[in-house]
Formats: structure tokens, sequence, C-alpha cells
């Protein structure tokens, strides 16, 4: 227990401390342009890449990777002296960028240990957050059961940008199956009834399907609930990670390690895998339907990467309740938790109750 009462000394990159040649301010990441840019008087540069720099986040192979286990590095700190004005700040250790609190410089810090796995790629952040508010607002003005004072009241708090951990995976599949497949047939009694019937016929086959950038996060302190819908991101659409990207913004080291995000990767995959065969059969027999299908998976060529993926996180307050929400940082979509109107619900409910009540007895009357 005494490892995780230690403070490491982490120096900051100086890169991402990078001075405005017109006023002296420390710039961030520009969304909008993609460019390092002056918050004070506007002046912008290029972020510089080295031609022999990778261009991508690059696949590399699973059995080769060196540190794969979990790293639980939440209940840790550090300090990080801060190379503009040389001040201490502590965080916390699964945080690797952030701004000097005493002079606002941006700090992007090594890692600074042996196990653990550098970023090989970023997504950088394409929404601002001004246009992540104006998302907000258009999304929460079409929440229907949302009372009407939260719509108007809700005015988010100041936006905070972060880049969340990811790792993806790739893989060949090779998968043999059994199950069976329904055809449904009309029938109808003596009295005129009708009366679905299905005729089940046993199947099996094999199926192979490359799998592309299966996405896991790699943070535990996050509400998955809401960042599941923010999904999905433009993986492809990845930069090899350079500090610069992520000046201005927090980041965050991940703390699900390799193998066990693969056993997460490999759940999901199978899910997958398991739909996209019955719709396979389907399809091949005119079924209608799919049951007890067995699968037997045999996984090769795996390869992954560590990307960071743009996040805008915010809240707004309501009845005294904080109700947070997310702003994916690079397509814009928002999710997020909002109040219920009980009396929204009432209605709502009490009116389908009426048109099921009112088609019934039409019905009723036809026949």
């Amino acid at each position: 227990m005494d490892d995780f009462n230690d403070i490491n000394i982490v120096d900051t990159k100086e890169e991402t401390d990078k001075k405005c040649p017109q006023c002296g301010g420390v710039m961030d990441f520009n969304p909008s342009t993609g460019n390092l840019k002056c918050p004070y008087c506007d002046y912008e540069e290029t972020i510089k890449v080295q031609q022999d720099a990778p261009k991508k986040a690059e696949e590399l192979d699973f059995y080769s990777a060196e540190h794969t286990a979990n790293r639980d590095w939440g209940m840790e700190t550090k300090t990080v002296l801060c190379k503009a004005c040389g001040a201490e700040s502590i965080y916390d250790a699964l945080q690797t960028s952030a701004v000097c609190p005493f002079c606002g410089s941006n700090q992007v810090m090594d890692a600074n240990e042996e196990n653990t796995i550098a970023p090989g790629g970023v997504v950088p952040f394409q929404i601002s957050d001004k246009e992540a508010s104006e998302l907000f607002h258009k999304w929460i003005h079409k929440r229907w059961f949302c009372p009407k004072l939260a719509k108007d009241s809700a005015k988010p708090k100041r936006f905070k940008g972060i880049y969340l951990p990811y790792w993806t995976f790739d893989a060949d599949t090779y998968s043999s199956y059994n199950g069976e497949y329904g055809i449904d047939h009309t029938r109808k009694d003596k009295d005129g009834n009708t009366r679905i019937e299905t005729t089940w016929h046993r199947t099996s086959g094999t199926h192979s399907e490359f799998i592309n950038d299966e996405l896991v996060l790699a943070s535990k302190n996050h509400d998955m609930s809401i960042l599941h819908k923010l999904e999905p991101f433009n993986t492809e659409d990845n930069k090899g990670y350079k500090p610069e990207y992520i000046a201005g913004f927090v980041a965050e080291r991940y703390s699900l390690g390799l193998k066990d995000a693969w056993k997460k990767a490999m759940s999901s995959i199978k899910e997958t895998l398991r739909g996209n065969i019955s719709h396979e059969i389907e399809m091949e027999h005119h079924a209608d339907r799919v049951r007890n299908l067995n699968l037997n998976t045999d996984f090769s060529n795996i390869t992954y990467k560590y990307l960071l993926l743009p996040i805008w996180v915010s809240n707004f307050k309501y009845n005294d309740k904080v109700y947070q929400f997310m702003v994916n940082g690079q397509t814009g979509k928002v999710a997020g938790k909002t109040p219920l109107s009980i009396p929204k619900i009432i209605i709502t409910a009490v009116a389908i109750i009426a048109i099921i009540v009112i088609l019934y007895y039409l019905g009723v009357f036809n026949n």
C-alpha cells in the first residue's frame, strides 16, 4: 500500500509550452484549424511533423506487446514541475496533460513509468467548446420527456475537453457454426382465426470476417452508458501522436490493460459475428428467424492501437440535481442524462392506451 502514497516527480514536455511569438501567451491546440493558437491575440501556427515520423498510429502485433497488464494508477499522485514558472502541481497519476494553475502553461507529461505503453495516435478535437454548447442546446430541446423549465434553464458549465484512452483491435476471424432457422407460415383454424406457425430446419456452416478497429475504452473513471452513445468514432482519421495535439486539454492514461481489453473486445466481436451470421442464414434460406446458434470462433493476425479520443464533458443543474452530458469532440454527437417530466410521461401513456382501446373497438365493430 505504501506505493500508492508515493509522489512521483514528473517533468513536462517543452513542445507544449509553446509561447506566442507576438504576445508571449501560451498556445493551445485549435480544433477548428488543427493548428496551435494563441488564446490572447489569435496568432496561429501549424504543428510541424517530421518527415520520418508516422502519419498515423501504427498497427502493432498483439502477441509482441511487452506491457499488457492493468495499471491502477488512479490511487497514486504525482508532482508536475512547470517549465514556464517552476511551480509544482499535484495531479492524479492517470492524468498525462493539464494546464498549470499558476501561469496557464500547458503541461504534457512523460508517462514516467517503465510498464506503460505510449499512445500511438490521437484523434484531434474537431468540435470547439462553442460548437459543443450549441449542439447540446439543440439536443436537449429534442428530449420530449425533459421538462420545459429544464430545457430553458439548462446552461452547461464551462466545457472540459478530455482525451480518453482507447484500445482498438484488428483481427481475422474464422467461425464454424450450427443452429436452426425458421420459416413462418400463416394458418387458419376452423373458426377462421389466423395464426403463425414456424417450421424449423437445422443448418451449419463457416463464416470468415475481418474485424477492423474494435473499440474498447481503457478508462474506468467515466459514465460508460453515456460514452457508448457517443460512438462511433472515425478511428482511421487519427494522427501519429504528438503532444502538441493535446495542448490545452486534459488527457488520461489507460487503466485497463491490453490483455483485459482484448477479452472485452473478443466478447463484443463474438456478439457482432452472431448477428452477422444470423442475418447471413436468413438471407441464404429466406428464413424469418434463427435460434440456438452456436459459434466456435478462431482469431488470427491480431493487432492493436492505443489511441486518445476527444470528448467534451459538462453538466447542468436542475432542481438541485446535477446532470452530466458529453459531446463527441470529433463528430459532435451528444449524449447525456436529463430530468424527466412525470406529467408528460403520464399524458403520453394515457394517450397510447386510449389509441389502443379505440383501435380495438374499431376492429370489433368492423367484424
